[in-house]
């Protein structure tokens, strides 16, 4: 019946403009998909003239219409249409020719307008990262000695120069110093300089962003970054005993921190407020409260009180347990002109580096990754630097999309802005490029790893990677989805409002949509002449 609706009204008013927009304003009225738009098409006869008319107005129809699933998910959460853009197209969107007809989105909603991406910028930085430093680049952290080694003592410094190595953790900083070491150094004479110089000092408080100082994502980046400044505090329960022992690490040289803490026969709840932490004296960590008996071994990662002299403290402290003996001290300063590294330790390769900055959104590793993209082409690691590097890069490899709003690079942040139009169009572009494995191998698989670890619904599970980005205000999700009838899509949707935190579930639920390829349109016939 409807079919017949929809024929009779185009055979009534012609192929005009006017009828465009009727026919098609009646077939999403009454239809949710591209799908049947085509069995309007072939009902009527497979009149060539139809099937253009609304294979050229599904795009409208489209703008109208969003999934049933989601449009109900949005209702639960009470959350307006127009705090979405959401854009899903097939992976390869471009015409074959000036005489092929490009395959329509299958769902575009406010697609082109920019919005606050959160963690999705992420995609920007490590796609562009791949395409300009390539997916073998490491960084390269120089360790340099200005005297001689005699008897096992340098008779003089050791300097260790940062070049923005945004993995430089616990385990890899002792591998470092064990280098030293195998110099036959087991003694230096002088100082261990730190010299951070690569990157522009970036004065930034730990809290200013969301007033969370504690949390190790608020850590800034720095050309010497190690292990995250962030101290990771391991509970385990003695119950035996009465005690749950504290490990810590890395430990700190000068800060003082309890060995154990008492049990309680409490429910675990919320146990970290329970312990009565107090991290605001740097040279001292204070625990005032117990910790629940049937809690489990717990672990916490905070970021250090002081991060200005958390490097200084971890190597010092690394280089005593591990036996060797500082006669000077460990303090910031420049590697003297002209002296020849002793060696160079090198970082794990980016291809492998950006799977923790996008399966686990690591904000200060991609904040060191922008950075360096200046330090390369620069000379120095600035903001102002990277934005210049990355926005010629976009002019050149994505001419035709509008180019994103940049700060950071990461995502955290208030003024970084893109479209889901934008964004689409940089994993179309990544899909066709050779880079295309290492930049889908970085990004969480639904239902499976990462962030994505817990998205609900069966049917995306094992077949989606896409990366996730949440602020206050924002809510966000892109990447690709694998599709039941094989094909695949590039699928982009964020929330920017108040209650944005409240989209999650109808993302899902669009997730579940692409997944299941309801409604998909398949590729429009060619023209004839």
């Amino acid at each position: 019946m409807e079919l017949n609706q929809a024929c009779t009204h185009y055979q009534a008013h012609g192929p005009g403009t006017l009828a465009c927009n009727n026919a098609t304003k009646m077939a999403s009225m009454l239809f949710s998909s591209f799908e049947v738009l085509r069995r309007i098409a072939n009902h009527c006869n497979g009149r060539a003239a139809l099937a253009a008319l609304l294979l050229a107005c599904a795009p409208l129809a489209w703008a109208q219409t969003l999934p049933g699933e989601v449009e109900a998910a949005l209702l639960r959460a009470k959350l307006p249409r127009d705090a979405l853009v959401m854009l899903v197209t097939e992976v390869d969107n471009r015409a074959a020719s000036s005489a092929a007809l490009s395959t329509p989105a299958r769902l575009s909603h406010r697609a082109d307008v920019p919005v606050n991406p959160a963690s999705l910028m992420k995609l920007v930085t490590t796609y562009a990262a791949l395409d300009l430093l390539g997916p073998a680049f490491n960084w390269q952290t120089p360790v340099y000695a200005d005297g001689p080694v005699q008897g096992g003592v340098l008779q003089g410094n050791l300097y260790l120069k940062g070049q923005g190595d945004p993995k430089l953790v616990l385990e890899r900083l002792w591998l470092l110093l064990r280098r030293v070491q195998a110099l036959g150094i087991a003694q230096i004479a002088g100082d261990i300089v730190l010299d951070r110089s690569a990157f522009e000092p970036l004065e930034q408080s730990p809290g200013e962003f969301d007033g969370e100082p504690l949390r190790p994502y608020n850590a800034a980046p720095d050309a010497l970054l190690l292990n995250f400044k962030s101290v990771l505090m391991t509970f385990t329960p003695d119950r035996a005993n009465g005690f749950a022992s504290i490990s810590y690490e890395p430990a700190l040289a000068g800060v003082q921190a309890p060995a154990r803490i008492p049990l309680n026969a409490l429910d675990c709840g919320d146990w970290r407020a329970a312990l009565k932490a107090d991290f605001s004296d740097p040279a001292r960590i204070q625990l005032g409260g117990s910790l629940g008996a049937n809690c489990g071994e717990k672990v916490w990662p905070v970021a250090y009180a002081d991060p200005k002299s958390y490097a200084a403290r971890a190597v010092q402290s690394l280089w005593q347990e591990m036996g060797g003996k500082l006669s000077g001290k460990v303090r910031d300063g420049r590697v003297p002109p002209g002296l020849t590294p002793a060696f160079q330790h090198a970082s794990p390769a980016l291809a492998e580096l950006i799977r923790d900055i996008n399966k686990f959104s690591n904000n200060v590793m991609a904040q060191q990754l922008f950075l360096t993209l200046s330090l390369q082409a620069k000379g120095l690691g600035t903001l102002t630097g990277s934005r210049e590097v990355l926005g010629a890069w976009w002019k050149n490899r994505l001419p035709d999309a509008p180019p994103p709003t940049l700060d950071n690079g990461s995502g955290l942040s208030r003024s970084e802005r893109i479209s889901a139009q934008a964004l689409a169009a940089l994993l179309q572009h990544a899909w066709a490029s050779p880079l295309m494995p290492d930049l889908v191998s970085s990004l969480p698989i639904a239902g499976v790893d990462g962030t994505l670890r817990r998205i609900k619904g069966q049917s995306a599970t094992g077949q989606a990677h896409l990366k996730t980005g949440s602020l206050r205000n924002v809510t966000g999700i892109a990447g690709y989805v694998h599709a039941a009838s094989g094909r695949r899509y590039v699928l982009v949707a964020i929330a920017n409002h108040p209650n944005a935190a409240a989209a999650r579930p109808a993302l899902e639920a669009l997730v579940n949509w692409a997944t299941q390829d309801l409604g998909a349109a398949p590729t429009p016939p060619t023209q004839r002449p």
